[in-house]
């Protein structure tokens, strides 16, 4: 079996090149990928959460990951519903999160390893979001350095999934693409909850 470096390297070249990606499941039997995920998820503040069981970080072994290998090579392996439980917004409303098992959250970090290895190298550049070392920093930066004769922008806010926004007072006037939410965007625009 090849080293977990070795998996993904070969899989950003991949990506890098846009070869096709085959076989990608048989990685899923690499002991190496499970040992990178769990270095990097065990120190979450999550990770002593239990999730739909009691299982946490501090249960897990070399022979549980063995475990969940053999499950992957024989097509056994079932992700387990997530725990429910809601959290408070700062409007005072609550939001609902799912708290996976341990061995799901492993998994889950294995797939984002091997998805993330083959897609990267063929994301834009400009794309900041939920992104390895990018963020909301690094993309104020870019617009820092690239937008130098900018005076303002508009910021807003998208709206729940189910609003909706009537353009017609905006079209013509420059502002179709803004977002609700937004202070500065009359009564009459704003997202509605349908």
């Amino acid at each position: 079996m090849q080293t977990a470096e070795v998996v993904l390297g070969v899989l950003r070249e991949r990506g890098r090149q846009g070869l096709p990606c085959e076989q990608l499941y048989r990685q899923m039997f690499n002991k190496d990928l499970y040992l990178l995920a769990y270095g990097n998820i065990y120190s979450n503040s999550g990770a002593m959460t239990p999730g739909a069981s009691e299982e946490t970080a501090d249960g897990m072994s070399e022979e549980k990951i063995k475990q969940i290998v053999e499950a992957m090579r024989c097509e056994r392996y079932r992700f387990a519903p997530a725990r429910r439980t809601y959290i408070p917004k700062k409007n005072g409303k609550l939001r609902p999160l799912g708290l996976p098992s341990w061995s799901d959250k492993l998994v889950g970090e294995v797939v984002r390893l091997l998805l993330e290895a083959y897609y990267e190298p063929g994301f834009s550049d400009l794309s900041h979001g939920f992104r390895k070392r990018r963020g909301c920093h690094t993309a104020l930066r870019k617009i820092h350095d690239t937008w130098t004769g900018t005076v303002w922008f508009i910021e807003g806010d998208i709206c729940a999934p189910r609003g909706a926004l009537t353009y017609s007072p905006l079209s013509g006037h420059g502002m179709e693409g803004v977002f609700c939410g937004s202070n500065v965007l009359p009564e009459s625009v704003r997202c509605r909850e349908q």
